[in-house]
């Protein structure tokens, strides 16, 4: 089962494309999954998701086997609760720039003292068909635990919360990290000596690397910081650009 699957191949170090998903629609869901991308991220951050419809396209995402991830508005215990028990295959959280903040995320994602609330009646367990240690057992080896570093502060410790156990890989937010350095021209080095640093503290602790990027060119630039999972722009990107090429073409026969 890819969703089963997905967190051994992204800890191998697969190389995995994927997307953010900003409409909350069930059927965005099913159309993505046929493009052969190998995971969705659901945008509960910068889009419109709320419960009911974060529900909904997960439970559209578990029937089509088809991982998804969410973003979450926020670290928060419930937030992280609510996305893993209607199914996500994993959290991705925003502004993760402290390794506190990477030890309570890691928690209330995981099982255990003071760690995620245990329900066997949720989407993810089966809704009371398995048992208590089957479903110890598949958090362990399925849930995905992604921080997002977006912050100088986050550069600065990302060794140290790579290096936490539950947490799976770090998310290099390239916009945020901008706007922080100043967005001028100093911000591009100030990036680019951020994408190798967090590169290298992925590399030495064995978790994944990945970023946002707006097309496979630029993930072959990036890939030589050691990043392997990608999120590629978002599907009102594509319609965008698709939609937008094709008015010009059309436009363009008048002469």
């Amino acid at each position: 089962m890819a969703q089963a699957d997905f967190r051994r191949r992204m800890l191998a170090g697969e190389l995995l494309a994927g997307t953010f998903l900003k409409t909350p629609s069930y059927e965005m869901v099913e159309v993505l999954e046929m493009s052969g991308l190998d995971f969705v991220c659901l945008d509960g951050e910068h889009a419109p998701f709320d419960r009911g419809r974060m529900d909904v396209c997960l439970a559209m995402a578990r029937a089509l086997d088809f991982p998804a991830l969410v973003r979450v508005g926020s670290g928060t215990d419930d937030n992280i609760l609510q996305a893993l028990d209607s199914g996500a295959t994993g959290i991705v959280v925003p502004h993760v720039d402290s390794v506190k903040k990477a030890q309570e995320v890691a928690r209330w994602a995981r099982f255990g003292h003071r760690g995620r609330g245990y329900a066997g009646s949720t989407r993810w367990a089966g809704y009371g068909t398995q048992t208590m240690p089957d479903l110890l057992a598949k958090s362990k080896a399925q849930t995905v635990v992604i921080v997002q570093i977006e912050e100088p502060e986050g550069v600065d410790a990302a060794a140290e919360i790579a290096a936490i156990g539950g947490v799976d890989g770090l998310f290099v937010g390239p916009a945020d990290l901008t706007v922080a350095y100043g967005a001028d021209a100093g911000a591009a080095k100030k990036l680019e000596a951020a994408l190798a640093a967090v590169g290298q503290a992925c590399k030495a602790a064995g978790k994944t690397y990945m970023s946002f990027i707006p097309d496979a060119a630029k993930a072959a630039d990036w890939a030589a910081h050691g990043m392997t999972m990608f999120f590629i722009a978002s599907e009102q990107g594509w319609v965008l650009k698709g939609a937008g090429a094709q008015a010009a073409g059309i436009h363009q026969l008048g002469g």
